[in-house]
């Protein structure tokens, strides 16, 4: 295995951990976990920033315009986090993350009716197959709330912060072909942070004053998810093409899925109707996105 095919292969490993993480803080809310994971996060690449001369000077190049249109997809940021982190709590791991992967089937008839992208029959299929596979994952789970802890609203809140994810991604689409990926995260995750602080304040989630724990579960999940995920994902996308590292993104929501099966503390046992919708929505999302040229993963 070369090197950036080992890269993304770790990336989705990594990235695979994030809601194992979050679901191992002891009390922190979900706000507050998605405000430390951005803000820790951020801390962790500005040095990368600060001492970097060329890119100081790429910030001062950036028009304004860029920088109002960053601000809005680092708000948007800040609606993913909160809405995906605070549905790991009100559902299962498998039906969050395959409800929040799915942003491929929003992505596609978005870009294919506004940025005028070709949109295949293949990809067509794949939308309408993966909108199958949800009814069928979040009816069958909502329609015998005695299966466990899957409810409406968490599959409602997992699939808005896919919404969001889509949303995100679109504009990361626009801005990264113009803007390096160290001052475009920088400024989107320093805006996402500052919004998810205020959404904390108005939601009285705390932001000071965690348990010990908690600071350092979190700062790992920085750490694994946020760079080491994010970043190797983004830095494999110069050598592999962008159909190829979707489908790796598929690997995603199994080896959450799977981690939280055979984690102890976790241990959550998919339903049926998880296992049958979420493998078709995993294979709609891999005819849709097969054939999308960008994908963006921060």
């Amino acid at each position: 295995m070369n090197k950036p095919y080992l890269a993304l292969f770790s990336a989705i490993v990594a990235v695979s951990f994030a809601s194992i993480f979050i679901l191992s803080v002891e009390s922190a809310p979900p706000l507050s976990i998605a405000f430390y994971r951005l803000f820790f996060t951020t801390l962790l690449i500005f040095p990368f920033v600060l001492f970097k001369k060329k890119i100081r000077k790429e910030f001062r190049n950036i028009p304004l315009s860029t920088y109002l249109i960053m601000i809005i997809i680092g708000l948007i940021l800040a609606a993913h986090f909160a809405l995906w982190i605070t549905s790991l709590t009100k559902t299962s791991v498998a039906n969050s993350v395959i409800l929040v992967t799915a942003h491929p089937i929003i992505v596609a008839p978005i870009s294919y009716f506004f940025l005028r992208e070709k949109l295949s029959f293949i990809n067509s299929i794949g939308i309408t197959l993966s909108l199958v596979g949800v009814i069928i994952l979040v009816w069958g789970n909502y329609g015998f709330p005695t299966i466990g802890i899957d409810t409406l609203e968490g599959n409602i809140l997992a699939m808005l912060g896919g919404v969001a994810a889509g949303l995100y991604i679109l504009g990361g689409r626009k801005i990264r072909k113009t803007v390096s990926i160290l001052p475009y995260a920088l400024v989107v995750y320093t805006v996402g942070t500052l919004m998810l602080f205020i959404i904390c304040l108005f939601f009285n989630a705390p932001v000071y004053n965690l348990s010990l724990k908690d600071y350092q579960i979190i700062l790992l999940m920085a750490l694994v998810s946020g760079i080491f995920g994010h970043t190797l994902y983004n830095w494999s996308l110069e050598y592999i093409r962008a159909s190829v590292a979707s489908v790796f993104l598929l690997g995603e929501p199994i080896g959450s899925s799977l981690l939280a099966y055979v984690i102890p503390w976790i241990h959550q046992e998919p339903s049926i109707y998880t296992l049958i919708g979420g493998s078709i929505i995993l294979s709609g999302i891999y005819l849709t996105a097969r054939n999308m040229k960008e994908i963006e993963f921060l």
